[in-house]
C-alpha cells in the first residue's frame, strides 16, 4: 500500500483557493464587498492556516523545510485515539515539554474565542463561542484521525476549549470597556 504524502504548502495552497473562491462567491451574490468584514474575514482565515499547521503537520522541520503529512491505509487502523484526559502525562519526556504542549494548546485556540464574536453576531455569548469553538477543535481532532502520525486526543480538545475560553474573555474585556467609554 502506497503512502501518500500530503505537503505544507499543497495543503495550505487548497486551503487558500478553497477560501478564495468561497469569499469570490459572496462577493458575487451580495454584489458588493465590505472590506471591513472582509478584513475580520482574512483574520480568521490566518487563524484557520495556523490552526493546519501546527495539528497537522510534523513539528520537526529537516533543512528548513515543514515535514509532509503522512496518509498510510495500512495503517489507518486502529487509530490512535487517546479519550481518557491526563492519562498520557507521563508519556512527555519532561515537565518542559509537556508544559510547552499544554500551553501551545490553549495559546493557539485564543485568537478562534476572541474572532468568533467579532465575525458572527449570533456567537454573542461565552456558551455560543465555547460551544463553536469546541466544535472546531473536535473537527481537528477527529480529521487527525487517518493519519498514523497524528493522536486524537480529549486533552488537546479540553485545552483548546480553554484557549477558546480565554480568547472570549478577552473579547469580552475589551467590549465591556468600549461599552463604559460610550
Amino acid at each position: 500500500m502506497a503512502v501518500i504524502e500530503i505537503s505544507f504548502l499543497s495543503a495550505e495552497l487548497a486551503l487558500a483557493a478553497l477560501w478564495l473562491l468561497l469569499r469570490v462567491t459572496v462577493w458575487l451574490r451580495q454584489r458588493r464587498v465590505d472590506w471591513k468584514r472582509e478584513a475580520a474575514l482574512l483574520l480568521m482565515y490566518g487563524n484557520l492556516a495556523v490552526l493546519m499547521r501546527i495539528t497537522f503537520f510534523p513539528a520537526l522541520c529537516i533543512d528548513g523545510r515543514v515535514q509532509p503529512l503522512l496518509l498510510d491505509l495500512s495503517k489507518l487502523l486502529p487509530p490512535k485515539i487517546n479519550a481518557v484526559p491526563i492519562v498520557r502525562m507521563p508519556f512527555y519526556s519532561d515537565k518542559t515539554e509537556m508544559l510547552l504542549n499544554h500551553i501551545g494548546n490553549i495559546a493557539i485556540f485564543i485568537p478562534s474565542g476572541f474572532i468568533l464574536p467579532i465575525l458572527y453576531r449570533r456567537l454573542n455569548t461565552f456558551r455560543k463561542v465555547l460551544l463553536t469553538g469546541t466544535g472546531l477543535s473536535l473537527c481537528i481532532e477527529l480529521l487527525q484521525l487517518p493519519f498514523f502520525e497524528r493522536t486524537s486526543d480529549i486533552d488537546d480538545l479540553i485545552l483548546n476549549t480553554l484557549g477558546v475560553a480565554v480568547g472570549y474573555w478577552l473579547y469580552s474585556q475589551i467590549e465591556n470597556q468600549r461599552t463604559k467609554a460610550r
